[in-house]
């Protein structure tokens, strides 16, 4: 690789920096935790991607989940959906007129304000009145970091009935350990939340006169769902099984 190269990429990684909401080697995880804590729908932040070197996320809020977009540095230019940014500068004045996103899902979100890096905080702190402990005998062994899984997914599938053997298309949305489904869209109130952590399995299923259909098995029953495309079917069963191996890791 030629000098010219190595500075090159060198001057990018290091205009990438003075992003005020450029949040490095922020996780997905940890994203979803503060857009949907102290974001609002539109908020988004721009943060490492483990796809590797030159790979970026874009996070975005859209109302009460988070959806992550593919931002790739390639030579001198940005890359992100349909559209390629010959510089940072253009890549940042195309945010500063409010995109619009549609994802795979049929979501469609305005990119409205980024969630910036650095974030004021007072420094005002309680005192502490009452300091002692209520068991003996524990270590640090004992001290055992737990926390809900954050990953989170909506969109419209295609679900089997239970009785009778119809399908009908239902709103699906999946935060923490539950999955509800809804009538539509529109509609608060769920027809059935289901507890991921009674669930056995999630895989694609080949029995039913359909295409891109997966399944959940739980002990009582197993639901049938179909998604609209092979790709959207596969990113629901991946997060669904990665939901279930936090479950297991949890026990």
């Amino acid at each position: 690789m030629s000098f010219y190269s190595d500075d090159s990429t060198e001057d990018m990684s290091d205009e990438i920096e003075t992003l005020g909401w450029y949040h490095y080697d922020l996780s997905r995880h940890a994203a979803e935790a503060l857009l949907l804590s102290n974001g609002t729908d539109g908020s988004y932040l721009l943060r490492n991607s483990n796809e590797g070197p030159g790979c970026f996320a874009l996070s975005v809020r859209a109302k009460d989940s988070v959806k992550h977009f593919q931002v790739t540095r390639k030579e001198n230019s940005y890359l992100f959906g349909f559209n390629e940014f010959a510089t940072l500068q253009d890549f940042v004045s195309h945010f500063a007129n409010q995109p619009l996103l549609g994802s795979d899902t049929g979501t469609l979100i305005v990119l409205k304000c980024p969630y910036p890096w650095r974030v004021e905080e007072p420094s005002i702190y309680e005192s502490v009145r009452v300091h002692t402990a209520i068991q003996t005998g524990r270590t640090e062994n004992d001290l055992v970091a737990n926390a809900p899984s954050l990953g989170t997914k909506e969109g419209y599938l295609v679900k089997q009935g239970a009785f009778v053997k119809n399908w009908k298309q239902r709103w699906f949305t999946l935060n923490r350990y539950e999955l509800k489904y809804f009538r539509d869209k529109m509609c608060e109130e769920p027809i059935r939340t289901l507890d991921l952590k009674a669930c056995s399995a999630v895989q694609f299923d080949y029995s039913q006169d359909r295409v891109n259909c997966f399944c959940l098995v739980f002990p009582e029953r197993t639901f049938y769902l179909c998604a609209k495309t092979g790709v959207e079917a596969d990113e629901w069963i991946k997060i669904l099984r990665w939901k279930l191996s936090q479950i297991k890791k949890g026990r």
